[in-house]
C-alpha cells in the first residue's frame, strides 16, 4: 500500500473529510482493521488566508512557498504522492511537481475521468472565484478530456464564492444559500445545455448533493479519495 501525503489545514472540514473517507474507503477495499497509510501536512490557516489575498493582488510567491514547502515535508516524511485537500489550490500543482519527486494527484483529473465515463459531454463548474475564473481548472478538463465547461455569469461567481468563504468555511449551512445555488445550477442546465455539474469546491458539498438537482452531480473530494485510494492500493 502506497502511503498517501495530504496537503491539509486550507480547510480544516475537508482535511478531516479527506482523512475520513480515505480511511473508510480502504478499510471496505480491504476489510477487517485495514485503514490507509496517511502523512498530513496541516497548514496554519491564519498565515494561508494573508497569504491567499496576496494572492488576489498578484503576489502569488509567498502561497505557492507555502504550498512547496508542505510537499516538500510530506516527500521527506514518505509519502508516494501528494493529495491537495483544495480544488483552488490545486493551481498550484505544476509547481510543486517541479520542486519534489513524488507525483500530485490531481483533483481534475479524478474528476475528468469520472465525467467521461459518464458519457457527459457538458458540464457546469461551481468553485471559488478563482477556479472558476482563471485556466487551470478549465483549461485541464477541456483539453486533456474533451469536455466543454460553461460557468456561472459574474455576478453568480461573486455570489457562490461569498458563500463559500463567508459561510461553508465558518460551517454555517444556509437554507436560502442552498436555494439560491440550486436556481444557478437550474439555470446552467435549462438555460446554457449543462449535462451535469461539478461541485468544485470541497465545501459545496455541505450544501448540495445529487438529490437537489435533476442532472448528476460530481463531488470532487469524493471522486478524489476514491481515486487517491485505487492508486494507493494499486488498483488503477
Amino acid at each position: 500500500m502506497k502511503t498517501i501525503g495530504i496537503i491539509g489545514g486550507i480547510s480544516w472540514e475537508s482535511s478531516i473529510e479527506y482523512y475520513r473517507l480515505i480511511n473508510e474507503m480502504v478499510g471496505d477495499e480491504l476489510g477487517g482493521l485495514h485503514s490507509a497509510k496517511i502523512l498530513m501536512y496541516s497548514i496554519d490557516f491564519w498565515d494561508f488566508s494573508k497569504q491567499e489575498r496576496l494572492a488576489g493582488h498578484g503576489d502569488w510567491e509567498p502561497l505557492r512557498k507555502t504550498m512547496i514547502d508542505a510537499a516538500e515535508r510530506l516527500e521527506r516524511g514518505g509519502a508516494d504522492f501528494i493529495v491537495i485537500a483544495s480544488n483552488t489550490m490545486h493551481s498550484t500543482a505544476d509547481g510543486i511537481e517541479a520542486n519534489v519527486k513524488i507525483p500530485v494527484f490531481h483533483i481534475a483529473d479524478a474528476t475528468g475521468e469520472k465525467v467521461k465515463r459518464r458519457g457527459i459531454k457538458i458540464v457546469a463548474l461551481l468553485g471559488t472565484r478563482y477556479t472558476m475564473e482563471e485556466n487551470f481548472y478549465r483549461d485541464r478538463l477541456e483539453n486533456k478530456y474533451g469536455l466543454k465547461v460553461i460557468m456561472p455569469n459574474k455576478t453568480e461567481r461573486v455570489y457562490i464564492n461569498a458563500v463559500i468563504f463567508d459561510e461553508l468555511c465558518a460551517g454555517k449551512i444556509n437554507e436560502k444559500s442552498k436555494e439560491r445555488f440550486i436556481r444557478i445550477i437550474d439555470r446552467l442546465v435549462k438555460g446554457e445545455g449543462a449535462e451535469g455539474v461539478i461541485l468544485g469546491c470541497t465545501e459545496i458539498p455541505l450544501l448540495i448533493n445529487h438529490e437537489d438537482v435533476d442532472v448528476p452531480v460530481f463531488d470532487t473530494m469524493l471522486l478524489h479519495a476514491e481515486a487517491a485510494v485505487k492508486y494507493a492500493l494499486n488498483r488503477n
